[in-house]
């Protein structure tokens, strides 16, 4: 496995190569810099400030190319490697070609980013820049046209908010996260087939719920399945389904809904005489009462769901006694994570001393931007109105 970090200068990337490091066994590998150190690296007197972890030990490995990078790691792609150096595009095109690639961006709130910074300068004992001009110069580190990394981030398969406020925390949060988990690189058969599953659920027309359904057998697809209007009629989206477009509340008024299930349709494309023992349907939501007992009368010998639908708690006895194996499919968690939310050490409702700190620092934006000095002590009124 080779993971890849991206994003803003201190988003916390080194913080993450560092806990995979020491807690994951991961080694760290170093691609030379394909482009100029960005302004915003640099302080008020524009000196190169460094990272903490710039000088490279023996044991460290620096490539001149992304070419040999991803040649050394592909003759070792069972051990688990690291980087913060994703420079560019090219470098992503090139390593996301690999099976055992993850590309995963970090983004913190530009004012957690410029207190990080400013730490960092003080470590160096150099002066850091004022706000403003951290402002611009990250700006053009991010969206500059030829250099801009904002493109990379959006491309990442798994994007964190690191807005947490100490190192315990984000360890706790990536703790948490399980991000090293092989299932990221290539996804189990539960994860594959609900995935499906859910790409089916985005044909689907109904005005309540979004539903998609995968009938398998010894991990073949026997037939799919989305929620709407039997063939020939309207769709519900276009008023075929009065009790849907009405807005009826869950479990009400189901007699008079025309909407076809997604597990029935599913059953339907695929017929008794495709259905043999062994099979097993997957989909988006817990089955209800009606069509659990149309998938106990099928045969299926298993079903997989991964939202719950307490429609009717009788569904899951329907399906136990028939014999039918009934399981929730929970996949790790991907897209947008904020890490604070899985740091319960710093993180608090709104309202609570978290909120307090993250106001602190848009105070002390407005206070810099304003010329505002703290030794006069006159204090700044922020008018939410304007």
């Amino acid at each position: 496995m080779l993971i890849g970090l991206c994003g803003g200068i201190c988003a916390g990337k080194s913080s993450i190569a560092s806990y995979l490091i020491e807690e994951h066994h991961f080694k760290r590998i170093y691609l030379a810099r394909t482009a100029p150190t960005p302004a915003v690296e640099k302080s008020a007197s524009y000196t190169h400030i460094p990272t903490p972890d710039t000088s490279l030990d023996e044991e460290s490995l620096t490539f001149p190319d992304v070419e040999s990078l991803l040649h050394f790691v592909t003759l070792r792609w069972r051990e688990r490697w690291v980087t913060t150096d994703i420079w560019d595009e090219t470098v992503v095109d090139m390593l996301m070609r690999r099976p055992f690639f993850l590309l995963v961006s970090v983004d913190a709130p530009v004012s957690a980013r410029w207190e990080r910074f400013k730490a960092r300068c003080a470590a160096q004992g150099m002066s850091p820049p004022l706000l403003g001009e951290f402002v611009l110069r990250n700006d053009a580190h991010l969206f500059s046209p030829a250099t801009g990394l904002a493109t990379l981030l959006h491309r990442a398969r798994l994007r964190l908010l690191n807005s947490t406020t100490s190192l315990t925390s984000l360890r706790t949060a990536l703790a948490a996260l399980d991000l090293p988990n092989d299932v990221r690189l290539r996804p189990s058969w539960d994860q594959y087939f609900m995935q499906l599953a859910d790409l089916a659920a985005h044909r689907s027309n109904c005005m309540k719920r979004r539903v998609g359904c995968v009938l398998v057998r010894e991990k073949r697809v026997v037939s799919t399945g989305y929620n709407g209007t039997p063939r020939g009629m309207k769709n519900c989206n276009e008023g075929g389904c009065t009790r849907c477009n009405q807005g009826s509340h869950a479990g009400m008024d189901l007699g008079t809904c025309l909407c076809i299930h997604a597990e029935e349709n599913a059953l339907l494309e695929a017929g008794r005489d495709r259905i043999r023992e062994g099979s097993i349907l997957y989909c988006n939501t817990c089955p209800c009462l009606t069509c659990s007992v149309k998938i106990t009368q099928v045969g299926i010998s298993e079903v997989v769901y991964k939202e719950a639908y307490s429609i009717d708690s009788k569904a899951s006895d329907i399906l136990a006694s028939g014999g039918v194996r009934l399981r929730q499919f929970s996949p790790p968690r991907a897209g947008l994570v904020d890490l604070s939310v899985s740091a319960p050490e710093d993180y608090c409702s709104p309202g609570a001393p978290n909120d307090a700190i993250l106001n602190r620092d848009y105070l002390h934006m407005a206070q810099e931007l304003s010329g505002w000095d703290e030794n006069e002590g006159r204090p700044i009124i922020l008018d939410p109105s304007g």
